[in-house]
């Protein structure tokens, strides 16, 4: 699966995971979800850093097969468009990517994938039934994470606020990957009941999302009762369940995580007014300031809940848990990334730069993580 996109530079310095010993890491990238553009660049920016400390990295994308991968068009390929590709729906290419030579032979498998079956659990239990390491959170963590509606149950179990909800469900054939998922819940909702339950939530505006999508993506900011529709039907583009929520005004904080530590809060601030994957992908179309000017109190607390939430859904490694914070202070969770971006306008590596982490220390600590 894959072919040798970078080898280990005899004259690079040996890996600093153990000295002297080359540590043999597959990067799984791309794949066929709506986030494929931001994996690209993500696995990109991890392979090529991590073989230029002297690992022998291998990039693998399952969407792509058994086709060879050379670098100038693993470079070419990452670009991030300014609208979200299509979702593939294709059966096999994360089971393919898991035997075939370049995981089978690696020593830590270093998850890129953002979305879909990347992110799902999907692959990584795939991983743990091949005996592999693997970077991140495992099987269920993943699962829980990614599925909305479930992360907010277990935040409201362990105190941490998060944003009312309702969920809409959508009577439609699914694509046969696809099938299960997210279970329906005796309060869900038909698609013709969803004005009833935006009124519920104190009516608008109010966001309009897939529940188990990343980046954004299919998201809408509903301002009255004539968008609702056309957003559950672009949000149910992506997923079978559409998620309510109650809009919260106010500021964008994010914490990464990386090791059991919380790392300084981000604030973010889109010149848009909502950090869609626009205003996340776009140079120059959002604002961060790292460590948020905040008080140290509220910092303290946004760090300590972060750590909550990473706990309470099972999440080992690293990840970020997002915020909004209200005009009177108080910070409600969103929702927690289990693989979150490594592009160059990414916030786990700003956030780590805060404390004095550059990308190749962040990057190899994270394999590092993974393989102890």
């Amino acid at each position: 699966m894959g072919a040798n996109v970078f080898w280990r530079d005899s004259h690079a310095p040996p890996g600093r995971i153990e000295e002297g010993v080359h540590v043999r890491i597959a990067v799984l990238y791309g794949g066929t979800s709506a986030e494929r553009d931001v994996s690209l660049v993500s696995g990109l920016a991890v392979g090529l850093t991590l073989a230029e400390r002297g690992h022998d990295v291998l990039l693998v994308d399952p969407a792509e097969g058994d086709s060879p991968i050379g670098t100038r068009e693993a470079a070419a390929a990452a670009l991030i468009n300014r609208d979200p590709p299509a979702v593939r729906h294709e059966t096999g290419s994360a089971i393919a990517a898991v035997r075939g030579e370049a995981v089978r032979s690696a020593d830590v498998v270093f998850v890129m994938l953002h979305g879909g079956t990347g992110e799902d659990g999907t692959i990584q239990g795939l991983l743990e039934l091949a005996g592999k390491k693997y970077t991140g959170s495992g099987v269920l963590a993943s699962a829980l994470a990614m599925d909305k509606r479930a992360s907010k149950v277990i935040l409201k179990e362990v105190h941490v606020p998060t944003p009312q909800w309702r969920v809409v469900t959508l009577e439609r054939e699914l694509p046969p990957d696809t099938r299960g998922g997210s279970p329906t819940f005796p309060a869900d909702v038909a698609v013709d009941e969803a004005a009833g339950a935006a009124n519920e939530l104190g009516g608008y505006p109010i966001i309009v999302k897939p529940n188990d999508q990343g980046s954004t993506v299919g998201l809408t900011v509903v301002k009255e009762e004539r968008q609702l529709l056309p957003a559950v039907k672009l949000a149910g583009e992506y997923s079978r369940h559409v998620l309510l929520e109650t809009y919260i005004p106010g500021r964008e904080l994010t914490v990464a995580v990386l090791g059991g530590k919380a790392l300084p809060v981000i604030e973010i601030a889109p010149k848009s007014g909502i950090y869609d994957y626009e205003s996340k992908y776009g140079k120059g179309m959002s604002e961060y300031t790292c460590p948020a000017e905040i008080p140290e109190l509220l910092s303290d607390q946004l760090k300590a809940s972060a750590l909550t939430v990473f706990a309470a859904l099972g999440c080992r490694g690293y990840g970020r848990v997002d915020y909004r914070l209200s005009p009177t202070g108080k910070p409600y969770c969103l929702e927690a990334n289990t693989v979150p971006g490594m592009t160059e306008l990414s916030l786990v590596p700003m956030a780590a730069a805060a404390v004095g982490i550059s990308f190749g220390e962040l990057v190899e600590r994270i394999a590092e993580m993974s393989l102890k």
